[in-house]
């Protein structure tokens, strides 16, 4: 009976798309069909083409339709149109031009007519749930234990998803919390409130020696990235035991690290080439490079939806981008280039593949899926965390939330939805553009490096006052001031001698990592710096410092832009030093003000648990966190940023199903991974089994 009715809808959606031929035929010059049972017959084959030729032809094209935001496959599609009009006697298309725009209204009014109909896929995934239920009967639910989809929504914090639930900017979180279905709980990041960091954490259960989203490691000389495969799929071999979130049953989507999913899609660390043993662990898998896109621009439908809705966002920004020039919003950051684009992919194309991949998790009965809505993170990081265009990509989210929920009413097993983020963001002035110079070209400085031209490496726009840099001057000059730990630092040094042949050979592989003074290595991280000398093996300690470079540390510590250092003593130990005041970790000693107080109760802890890392940095820089204002200057040209401590970047949210068992108080991603891990095995899914043989890659921690 269903496929009777399935049959009747298709007959109908032909003769609709065939009457639409004849009045494209009248209306479009260079196309033009003599018969009356030609739009018939040109129907037909162009669904055929876009159902059974075009995902031929995508698994060979699959990167144009990405690279040009699904516009690219319209041109392959126009090319299999010109082909039809020689096939079909009489047809005439003037032009491949004119095929490119019949390919385009023919799918236009294909999606159409679908949607009037309900032939969407939403509509296809009830009625291919439906069914399975039918066939599984009533107690479907029974065999199987419920699912669990993990929907990260990136660099969302606690605050602002607080004020989004009340203003109405996330009414599906706001109909679940009035209906008392879920309870919003908070979570603290650690130090490195950074998605890599995070995201491996949540997943894996460790991200011991995750410093930043960047960081360099000295023994290798060797920069590693979160964002670069290879060092992505290091970091996932350094941190896997085979036992991650996703190892039983799970899928992972958009994501950094793969949890151990044997499925998923669109997963950075699974880019590259896998080693043998990953390889062997991974037999089976459904993961590989290109398949997420593939299953979403294999319908054309999704194809033009896809297109016209980045389109629309790119549009939307440059007019955010403007109304912001226009008005001189303040902080701001260069929205120009390529950027736009760039949105929009991040926005509209990943959010609505991770979608229907996720859509087709639990048509396939995945036991857990963990998803990355990455949108809000991007435009807030260059937008503001709470500006208007920052709120809408977080509305679309919610909106997708809200139909993946409709979703699971009929999926074949039971599903709860975790919604979580994996740090918040905290907002700002650049770094750079409020001082007049990077945190690198400052390090630099202090280190004896030729000082760079006025401006040099400030990322101001042209709107940008002419004594701009004149003031970031005064503000970098007051950074050589006298503030009691400055002045006590120069007294050490004057004591000890001050700086006298200190060397100043660069190191290390040529080009390999960039100097911003011989031997001197700056890698900035969001809200934190990491400095680096390579002259030196190893941790180099206070003292050291102290006699090589004698204003490098005063004049951070005095500096308007940074909040406090770690260093390594050979006398005391780690040790935390600020504007007023120095706290030694190791016995819990204060002189002065303590400079990890504006940083909350667990500052002390998770900084102690960095400078434990093998790859702890000589000294570890976070930004000046203003709590009057609710800012810090990031290190990077961003006006929201995270990636250190200091005030809603470090506090992330989870949002949970009332039932589950409340978490308590979690601080750090791996207490996280141990809550959402509790949950599965609450809901009665079972414990991954340990994998000796990936265990035995793993890297000694």
């Amino acid at each position: 009976m269903r496929g009777g009715r399935v049959a009747a809808r298709v007959l109908l959606v032909w003769v609709l798309t065939a009457g639409a031929l004849r009045l494209l035929d009248l209306w479009l010059a260079g196309f033009s069909m003599a018969d009356w049972w030609q739009p018939t017959v040109c129907a037909l084959l162009f669904g055929v083409l876009s159902a059974v030729v075009w995902p031929l032809i995508l698994r060979v094209a699959l990167p144009i339709a990405v690279f040009t935001l699904g516009f690219g496959s319209f041109l392959l599609l126009g090319a299999g149109v010109l082909a039809i009009s020689f096939v079909v006697p009489g047809v005439v298309i003037a032009d491949f031009r004119t095929a490119v725009v019949v390919a385009v209204a023919f799918s236009v009014l294909a999606t159409l007519a679908s949607s009037l109909l309900a032939l969407d896929e939403d509509e296809l995934f009830f009625r291919r749930a439906a069914r399975r239920i039918a066939r599984r009967g009533t107690g479907g639910d029974g065999e199987m234990p419920p699912g669990v989809l993990f929907l990260q929504v990136d660099g969302l914090g606690m605050d602002t998803v607080r004020r989004a639930v009340r203003d109405g900017d996330m009414p599906t979180f706001a109909r679940w919390l009035d209906a008392g279905s879920h309870h919003l709980s908070e979570w603290h990041t650690d130090w490195s409130s950074q998605t890599g960091a995070s995201v491996c954490g949540i997943l894996h259960g460790d991200n011991s020696d995750i410093i930043g989203f960047r960081w360099y490691e000295k023994d290798r000389d060797h920069v590693m990235a979160c964002g670069h495969p290879e060092d992505a799929a290091e970091i996932e071999r350094r941190h896997s035991d085979g036992r991650g979130l996703l190892s039983v049953d799970g899928a992972g989507h958009g994501n950094l690290f793969t949890g151990d999913a044997p499925h998923g899609s669109l997963t950075m660390s699974a880019l590259p080439l896998l080693t043998g043993a990953a390889r062997r662990r991974r037999r089976g898998s459904s993961d590989r490079v290109g398949a997420g896109y593939y299953a979403y621009f294999a319908n054309p439908a999704n194809t033009l939806r896809t297109l016209a809705g980045a389109l629309v966002d790119v549009v939307r920004e440059i007019s955010a981008s403007t109304r912001q020039r226009r008005a001189d919003v303040r902080p701001r950051v260069n929205r120009g280039g390529f950027y736009p684009f760039a949105r929009s992919a991040t926005t509209v194309i990943v959010r609505d593949i991770v979608v229907s991949a996720i859509i087709e998790d639990m048509l396939a009965g995945r036991a857990a899926v963990y998803a990355d809505f990455l949108g809000y993170d991007e435009v807030a990081h260059h937008s503001g965390v709470e500006r208007f265009d920052a709120l809408a990509v977080l509305r679309s989210i919610d909106q997708q939330i809200g139909r993946l929920h409709r979703a699971t009413q009929l999926a074949p097993r039971r599903y709860h939805i975790v919604a979580l983020s994996d740090h918040g963001q905290t907002q700002g002035w650049a770094f750079t553009d409020r001082f007049g110079e990077s945190i690198g070209v400052l390090v630099g400085r202090l280190c004896g490096a030729p000082q760079p031209e006025p401006r040099r490496g400030v990322n101001a726009d042209a709107r940008r006052p002419a004594e701009g840099w004149q003031v970031g001057a005064a503000l970098a000059e007051a950074s050589t001031g006298s503030g009691p730990i400055a002045r006590r630092l120069r007294t050490r040094v004057e004591r000890a001698g001050a700086a006298q042949d200190r060397p100043r050979t660069e190191s290390g592989a040529p080009g390999a990592v960039t100097r911003v003074a011989p031997g001197v290595v700056v890698i900035a991280s969001g809200h934190v710096a990491m400095v680096s000398f390579t002259e030196h093996e190893g941790r180099v300690e206070l003292e050291t410092i102290e006699r090589e470079f004698p204003e490098l540390l005063p004049a951070l510590v005095d500096h308007a832009g940074v909040g406090f250092l770690l260093v390594r003593s050979a006398e005391f130990g780690p040790v935390v030093l600020g504007r007023d005041g120095l706290h030694r970790l190791a016995a819990g000693v204060v002189v002065g003000e303590d400079p990890l107080l504006p940083y909350g109760p667990h500052a002390a802890a998770l900084v102690r648990r960095v400078d434990g890392f093998a790859h702890c940095p000589d000294i570890m820089i976070n930004s000046r966190y203003d709590a009057a204002r609710d800012e810090a200057s990031p290190f990077e040209p961003h006006v929201g940023s995270h990636g250190g401590m200091g005030g809603p970047q470090s506090r992330g949210f989870l949002l949970h199903p009332a039932d589950l068992t409340a978490p308590g108080e979690i601080v750090g991603a791996e207490a996280l991974h141990r809550v959402l891990r509790g949950w599965l095995t609450d809901l009665g899914q079972p414990e991954p089994a340990v994998d000796t043989q990936t265990a035995q890659t793993v890297a000694p921690r």
